[in-house]
């Protein structure tokens, strides 16, 4: 039976190059993306579940993803956005509070130019107000920024989160990244912390690179994080400026084709799912 897939991480917007400002206007990703894109381009893969992670900070994007994922049974949660520096954080979560469909939330730490801005006393205020919730924390940063990173999540020891695109190394096909390895080996002592084997195309340096450019930044997180604590997440269709959704399921089959058979539907289903705490199928 082929191996059933729950992609914990993918975008869905209407563009509009003033909401999106990070996506040149003229690549493959200006233009709108939806639910029906999503099927179509991921035939095949027996894809059977989805999370859609924001792609915008706002609540009113928030709010948008919320009513596609009712509208579309193959979703089961959102990972949307919330002011988590806002002095009422508690209040705007509470306005969530009967949402079943919002799983998580992310702030776009990767943007800010401040590399401390994840130790702001008013950004951890938001964490631990969070941390009171059952929702959890989706973790996105540059592999420079995974040290104060870590000392933010020391912050929150019983706030689950995930590690969005294994912290974007930078994948140089002529230099592995050392710095990034040794700091995903302490984040990773951390058990509240899982990792999405993600993202990780695009992180690549110059145009020539194949599986064998991958491999040892798979096999580290593996190492480090055990097959009990990764998931699988497409970025589509980030994914599309270096791979197609079928290509990247591909080479990821062949990347963690060491894995057991019981590994393998966690770390394809049910990790996400227990992470995100939605109903198996």
């Amino acid at each position: 039976m082929p191996q059933r897939i729950l992609d914990s991480h993918h975008h869905l917007w209407d563009y509009d190059p003033t909401d999106y400002p990070w996506i040149d206007p003229d690549s493959i990703l200006a233009r709108d993306y939806g639910f029906d894109d999503l099927k179509q381009q991921a035939e095949g893969c027996h894809r059977e579940a989805t999370i859609v992670v924001q792609a915008r900070q706002s609540l009113k994007e928030t709010d948008w993803l919320l009513g596609i994922a009712k509208d579309h049974p193959l979703c089961v949660g959102v990972v949307g956005w919330v002011p988590l520096m806002d002095a009422g954080i508690g209040d705007v979560l509470a306005r969530y509070a009967d949402e079943p469909m919002l799983k998580g939330v992310r702030h776009v730490i990767q943007d800010e130019p401040d590399p401390a801005f994840m130790l702001q006393p008013e950004f951890l205020r938001g964490l631990e107000a969070l941390s009171t919730t059952n929702l959890r924390y989706d973790l996105l940063i540059f592999g420079h920024q995974l040290p104060n990173s870590i000392k933010m999540v020391d912050h929150v020891p019983n706030l689950p989160i995930v590690l969005d695109h294994i912290a974007k190394p930078v994948i140089d096909p002529a230099k592995f990244d050392r710095d990034w390895a040794e700091n995903i080996s302490r984040l990773a002592e951390r058990s509240n912390v899982c990792c999405k084997l993600s993202g990780m195309v695009t992180e690549v340096r110059g145009e020539s690179w194949n599986i064998e450019t991958l491999r040892p930044y798979v096999e580290h997180v593996i190492a480090c994080f055990g097959a009990g604590r990764l998931m699988f997440g497409s970025d589509w269709p980030v994914c599309r400026l270096r791979a197609e959704y079928t290509e990247w399921v591909a080479l990821v089959r062949e990347l963690v084709g060491s894995m057991s058979a019981g590994e393998q539907d966690g770390f394809w289903y049910q990790n996400a799912a227990v992470f995100y705490g939605v109903e198996q199928l």
